[in-house]
């Protein structure tokens, strides 16, 4: 006869399902990470090549991550109707003006089915002034990098490789996520 699992059991079950979720996470970006770094930032053991991604910026110029070869990118996958993306997005718009320029952008890419209109008027309305708008129209961004759930950030070398990756939302103008970053950038040769 079934019986309710006891609270010990549960707790198990979910120790389980986190662990094959952060399993599944490793095997999606290409490996077993080497490190863990700021807030979680899964670093891989070897820089992994990624698959063509294609998107617009909000003149509807079409791009791909190819056209930020030699410099480091900070990718993050977003949407206006994600909660704590819009959290985290005052953050990632305080990064960019820090350490945005010739040789570091972030790039908050918008998966929302409704357009670049929702992301102009996020931005207009949250005081996001740093940031480039860019939108995935084709919403084909989370299958095509194997991301299970957004706001997710990849860290992306000067060559288009990825370094590692974090999913969820963070404070990345945080001292100790800005001195990540910073490092990242310093290891592109000039």
């Amino acid at each position: 006869m079934w019986q309710q699992p006891t609270p010990v059991a549960r707790i198990l079950a979910a120790m389980l399902v986190f662990a094959i979720s952060l399993a599944s996470t490793g095997s999606t970006a290409g490996g077993v990470p080497e490190s863990v770094g700021p807030q979680g930032f899964l670093i891989w053991e070897t820089a992994r090549n990624l698959p063509e991604l294609a998107f617009e910026d909000e003149k509807g110029k079409p791009l791909t991550l190819a056209d930020f070869h030699s410099k480091v990118v900070l990718l993050n996958i977003w949407a206006t109707w994600c909660a704590p993306c819009r959290e985290e997005m005052p953050t990632l718009d305080s990064l960019q003006a820090q350490l945005g320029g010739e040789r570091f952008e972030v790039v908050a890419l918008s998966i929302d089915h409704a357009g670049i209109g929702v992301v102009e008027k996020f931005y207009r309305e949250s005081g996001i002034q740093h940031l480039r708008k860019y939108i995935d129209p084709s919403t084909l961004a989370t299958s095509t990098l194997g991301i299970e759930g957004v706001p997710t950030t990849l860290l992306i070398d000067h060559k288009g490789r990825e370094i590692g990756r974090l999913t969820g939302a963070t404070d990345w103008d945080s001292p100790t996520m800005v001195d990540f970053i910073s490092r990242a950038i310093a290891r592109v040769p000039d």
